[in-house]
């Protein structure tokens, strides 16, 4: 019994987090996403975010000579995390559902964000709805006022 709760706890707490490649069509672009991890997007650089069922992964691209990108990553529906939480850990059921994609490609000039799975996968375009940019703005400190 100790040892299916320790393999259990174990499997829990190593599916609460995703890791995901940024790459962008502009140089130099500096990636801000929420919790305030800033860096300039690198493709060789691999970053983990924890998975989630009711938050959201706000972002600020910005790079020179475009106004800056606002909006919410996509995340994906992880039915894994689903199957384990009801196996093993039921009252989590519904904390850790979505997580983020393996590969992201920013396009700060068409406001684009560009996910998919694998990487030989084609390209899923998102546009952030303006809601999205809404959000992010006000979570960055950078929403406009209107007076």
């Amino acid at each position: 019994m100790k040892n299916t709760f320790l393999i259990s706890l174990s499997v829990i707490l190593c599916g609460c987090s995703a890791s995901t490649q940024f790459n962008t069509t502009q140089d130099n672009t500096a990636l801000t996403v929420k919790d305030n991890e800033q860096f300039v997007v690198d493709f060789e650089q691999e970053h983990t975010y924890s998975t989630t069922s009711f938050g959201q992964y706000e972002f600020k691209a910005e790079s020179e000579g475009y106004s800056a990108m606002y909006g919410s990553m996509p995340l994906k529906f992880n039915g894994g995390y689903l199957v384990a939480d009801i196996l093993f850990f039921a009252p989590a059921l519904f904390f850790n559902l979505r997580e983020v994609f393996p590969y992201y490609e920013f396009d700060v000039e068409n406001k684009l964000i560009k996910y998919k799975n694998n990487e030989q996968d084609e390209w899923t375009v998102y546009q952030p709805s303006q809601a999205e940019v809404d959000r992010a703005m006000k979570y960055f400190g950078d929403a406009k006022t209107s007076k």
